[in-house]
């Protein structure tokens, strides 16, 4: 992440504090999104133009403030989520054409069909949500095992809360030590402070994070099997050879990084020009099915060829991406990078990191992203910059990545599964496990503290 332009010293202003009001009532406004019914990405966008026209008003009553501090310190902001929001894109994109194709539903057919019981599809379901997390995100991994677990253990409500609670912490944890699995994690790789492979080191404390209260909740689940579902999903034309180009752009995308230093998002958007060029392919095959099709008379009714609405198109799959998700980021990091105009950032740096300690403020941190969210606090540590070694910024990935898992309001992951669950899985059904979630929290931390103690250069305790 480049240097941001030199922050102003208004914090005690008028000026200041209506810019921290306007973000605390926004995120409010977020929180409540499920009663309010008001999109999050509405009050977060709103709240940045607020906050910018203050930064640029404050600018202007500053003699000493060069001409275009306020937009030199806009674009800077703007540039750096540009570079998020284009990787996001793609990934979304990719997922969308893998659920277009019917690859999910192909998966959670399959196991509705292997008349699991309810321990081993508590289990199953954990470790896929663990591992998919790694490569998709926690969010669109957290939802696809939503459905598994929804459609096997439709006559088990409790069961459902149980393995709901499961899938957020597996998701999470298996979001933390990947750059594709948590947009706070590839946050930091992005900003270069930490390398693509290094974030593997926090693999094990991940694993911990989510099998300490995994254990735990295990025991409560008997050996009784649901009634066995059928296998009717099958993957269409092209869905395994769009898993196959995501897998290449993955690896365009390190190789470009680690190898020819060029941003991560550059392999996202060749892998983009290859899931088009492939999307061309799709269509021309469907456009021969259809044209065959019509020329019988056993075309399904409704089968129009020349409608304009008629193939596959790339741009209606880009259009499934989850926009008001990506808007989110936009006002999100807008409203911290406006705040951090205004000096909160370096103040809230100096009385935490300057005070605490590098180790305890990113625990602290870790608690902190499961009430207000993981990403505006990995931003704003970023933002600030401390002064930390390599085992910091790998202790903060993972402390900011498994944190919201401790509250359902967490994370992406679980405010989405309260509303998947239609009022099976709650606020106050997550609360019941938090206990065996902070276990799992101070446990994961231990793990890197003692599996990584050689990566604090200096002390675990600085």
């Amino acid at each position: 992440m480049t240097n941001a332009p030199n922050a102003l010293d208004w914090t005690t202003t008028p000026i200041g504090l209506a810019a921290l009001g306007v973000f605390v009532v926004a995120y409010g406004l977020v929180v409540f999104e499920e009663r309010t019914r008001l999109r999050k990405s509405t009050p977060v966008m709103l709240g940045a133009a607020l906050i910018w026209l203050f930064v640029a008003a404050g600018a202007a009553t500053v003699p000493d403030t060069a001409p275009h501090a306020a937009s030199d310190a806009f674009r800077h902001v703007f540039l750096e989520f540009a570079e998020l929001f284009f990787f996001l894109v793609v990934a979304m994109t990719y997922v969308s054409a893998m659920t277009e194709r019917n690859v999910f539903e192909a998966l959670r057919a399959e196991l509705v069909s292997r008349g699991l019981s309810y321990r081993q599809l508590f289990w199953l379901t954990g470790v896929l949500a663990f591992f998919l997390s790694a490569l998709l995100d926690n969010l669109t991994t957290a939802l696809v095992m939503a459905g598994v677990v929804l459609a096997v253990g439709k006559d088990d409500r409790r069961f459902i809360a149980i393995a709901f609670v499961n899938l957020v912490v597996a998701a999470n944890a298996g979001g933390a030590w990947s750059a594709f699995g948590d947009i706070t994690t590839l946050m930091v790789w992005q900003a270069e402070k930490v390398r693509f492979f290094e974030f593997f080191s926090i693999f094990v404390p991940s694993v911990v994070d989510w099998l300490v209260p995994a254990v735990a909740m295990s025991l409560v689940i008997g050996p009784e099997r649901p009634r066995i579902g059928r296998d009717d999903a099958d993957i269409r034309y092209g869905g395994l050879t769009i898993c196959t180009l995501f897998g290449v752009t993955i690896a365009i995308t390190v190789a470009g990084k680690q190898l020819l230093d060029v941003p991560p998002v550059f392999g996202m958007m060749t892998g983009l020009a290859l899931l088009k060029a492939f999307a061309w392919r799709i269509a021309e095959v469907e456009r021969r099915r259809e044209s065959a099709l019509l020329a019988t008379d056993v075309a399904p009714a409704g089968l129009a060829h020349g409608r304009p609405e008629a193939g596959y198109s790339i741009f209606r799959i880009i259009a499934n991406a989850e926009w008001d998700t990506l808007l989110f980021f936009y006002g999100v990091l807008m409203c911290v990078g406006g705040l951090a105009a205004l000096g909160w950032l370096e103040l809230a740096s100096s009385a935490v990191y300057g005070d605490l300690g590098h180790t305890v403020a990113n625990i602290i941190m870790g608690v902190a992203s499961a009430i207000v969210d993981n990403i505006p606090i990995m931003y704003a540590v970023l933002r600030m910059d401390p002064a930390m070694d390599h085992g910091q910024w790998l202790l903060i990935t993972l402390t900011t990545g498994v944190g919201g898992s401790l509250l359902s309001v967490g994370s992406a992951a679980g405010v989405a599964l309260m509303g998947a669950s239609r009022g099976l899985y709650t606020f106050s059904s997550h609360l019941r496990w938090t206990w065996a979630i902070a276990l799992g929290y101070v446990a994961s931390v231990a793990t890197h503290l003692a599996l990584n103690a050689g990566a604090f250069a200096n002390g675990v305790w600085r």
